[in-house]
């Protein structure tokens, strides 16, 4: 495993160190380097220590340019405006460190964090016995692109799926399946998801028919709440029933996501039942929660009601129930204290903000976070319709998840088909295709929008080969990958002695950005920004194409060798880009 540096940070370091040679009475200085139009790169710090040394700010440039040691990094510096430098690299340089990145494996030169932690993660949160939607869908693709990102930086992650799986509704469902026992079996000993789901949704309905029709039914569904809570093996039996049951069906449905789901991964609210009373005790002796109006409640200055009056976080409710505070600071206590996080991720949707904000903000108080332990919620939007509105199915009804994704992969495979022939795939082929590009369109749509916005939900665009979407990256891999194929005896090798034209420059200076910008989606919970980072790859990679011929007879041989190498890594590096956001790359397309 090569850590390399990226061709950035070594001109950021040079820089330095040549302002603090130039200019000792600036102490530390930032030379302000960023990407640039005029140039490969531009600093402007310069100009802030002129105003603070009081120099001219183009005679301290030039001194800085003087002091910067000679090598292969800068070919071309120039003073501009008021001290500004444009600085040129050598294209040995840029060859060079992007062979160094190609000899790393699936890594690219990217290193991994220096002194990594431990993140749980909350994502992915399904209720039993009830089916998905396409409010689940965000909460999944993104958290699961975390996941995968912030382990390829080295972190530490936990998985946890804080299912829906207690309550009073439990009562009701468990006290008919009491009385009907065969409601919830099938025919053989395994069940599909589609058919757990037919199977829950008929004991759902049934029960709430009986529950609002007959009071002795009722009254029978409130005593088994009681039992249920009193933790009777019988009542805990038929409750395990709904909880395999409905499991079954997320599985079913996090399959058709193209993502992994283990079962000790999934803690739903019923895993920390057994700290609700010790949080609550806690919370009162400690002073952080108080009895108001007989609930037990935390209280904010900043948190008020539209009559003015303070509006608390309710821990515990007048009747002796929980609410969901309770359990969510249950949680806290557990991750920090036996999954010895040090940062707690929570992908929730953002209308959920003001309830986590009061919760984080009791978890300090209490002590559980601190400077060492944070919590973070990386809130997200609304899935809307074309029409800009909530996502609904004609008849007005929320869209279930399952149907989605199933017209997801049936308008790719379309798209799939037509290309099918000329290609040369067969019948496996594009399904299998079909699917990939299917559910890839749908996370990336999702991905490639900033998750605290809501998007519209468009699958003719999201399948369209044209525009920032996920078929025009998968594309441009397998359109590489063909390249590959055609290229015969000629093999990538990287020649830094050759001169690159400008859009082979352009593609090897995008490429050498790949490890920065996942830090920077790591440090920021920011997906969307590899997204972005990753279609203006495939965007450079299709002026290269338009420009720079990869495989002819007229070029030397070294030339074709430099240019597949290029390409290749290009590839890689859009695999492992879409890799951690989740979506696969087909090899043909």
């Amino acid at each position: 495993m090569a850590s390399v540096p990226s061709l950035a940070s070594t001109l950021q370091q040079q820089l330095a160190d040549a302002l603090t040679a130039a200019l000792p009475d600036a102490g530390t200085a930032d030379p302000l380097l960023r990407r640039s139009d005029r140039a490969d790169f531009q600093a402007n710090g310069i100009l802030a220590l002129a105003k603070k040394l009081k120099g001219n700010p183009r005679e301290l440039a030039s001194q800085v340019t003087a002091a910067l040691p000679a090598g292969d990094l800068i070919k071309d510096i120039e003073v501009s405006g008021p001290g500004f430098l444009n600085i040129t690299l050598t294209d040995r340089a840029i060859v060079e460190t992007l062979a160094a990145r190609a000899a790393d494996g699936d890594r690219l030169g990217v290193p991994p964090k220096a002194a990594p932690g431990t993140t749980v993660i909350d994502y992915a949160q399904p209720n039993v016995a009830k089916e998905m939607h396409v409010g689940h869908l965000r909460s999944a693709v993104i958290g699961d692109a975390m996941v995968q990102i912030l382990e390829f930086t080295g972190e530490n992650v936990v998985r946890r799926h804080h299912i829906g799986d207690w309550g009073t509704q439990f009562g009701m469902l468990i006290q008919y399946l009491f009385e009907h026992p065969d409601e919830l079996r099938h025919e053989g000993d395994q069940a599909d998801g589609e058919a757990a789901m037919s199977s829950l949704n008929r004991v759902y309905k049934a029960s709430r028919v009986l529950f609002d029709s007959d009071e002795e039914f009722k009254a029978r569904s409130r005593d088994r709440v009681v039992a249920l809570q009193a933790g009777d093996p019988e009542t805990l039996a038929h409750w395990q029933r709904f909880v395999d049951e409905s499991k079954i069906y997320f599985y079913s449905v996090f399959d058709k996501l193209d993502m992994e789901i283990d079962d000790p991964d999934i803690v739903g609210e019923s895993g920390y039942n057994d700290m609700l009373e010790e949080t609550c005790r806690i919370l009162e002796e400690t002073g952080v929660a108080v009895r108001s109006e007989g609930a037990l409640c935390v209280f904010f200055d900043d948190v008020k009601g539209p009559d003015g009056n303070p509006v608390p976080l309710i821990v515990k409710k007048t009747n002796g129930g929980y609410g969901y505070a309770a359990t969510d600071l249950s949680a806290i206590r557990d991750r920090v204290r036996n999954l010895k996080a040090d940062t707690l991720l929570y992908v929730v949707d953002a209308r959920q903000s003001l309830h986590f904000k009061m919760v984080f903000e009791t978890a300090r108080r209490a002590g559980w976070l601190n400077d060492d332990v944070k919590a973070h919620q990386l809130a997200f939007g609304t899935v809307l319709g074309k029409d800009g509105k909530p996502f609904k199915t004609r008849e007005g009804t929320t869209v279930r998840l399952e149907d989605l994704l199933d017209e997801a992969v049936e308008r790719a495979t379309a798209v799939v088909r037509e290309k099918a022939e000329k290609v040369g795939l067969s019948e496996e082929e594009i399904v299998e295709n079909g699917r990939y590009v299917g559910v890839g369109a749908v996370k990336y749509a999702d991905l490639s929008t900033s998750a605290v916005r809501d998007y519209k939900f468009d699958l003719d665009q999201m399948v369209s080969l044209n525009g920032d979407t996920s078929v025009y990256l998968q594309y441009a891999y397998a359109r590489i990958r063909s390249i590959l194929r055609k290229a015969g005896d000629a093999k990538p090798a990287a020649h830094p002695e050759l001169d690159l034209a400008p859009a082979e420059r352009a593609l090897g200076l995008h490429l050498d950005q790949f490890g920065a910008v996942l830090e920077e989606v790591a440090e920021g919970y920011e997906p969307h920004k590899l997204a972005a980072y990753l279609y203006q790859l495939a965007s450079h990679l299709t002026t290269f194409y338009d420009q720079c011929q990869v495989l002819s007879d007229e070029n030397p041989a070294e030339v074709v060798e430099n240019r597949l190498f290029l390409v290749e890594l290009t590839a890689r590096t859009l695999h492992q880009g879409m890799k951690l956001l989740g979506i696969r790359t087909p090899e043909r397309l």
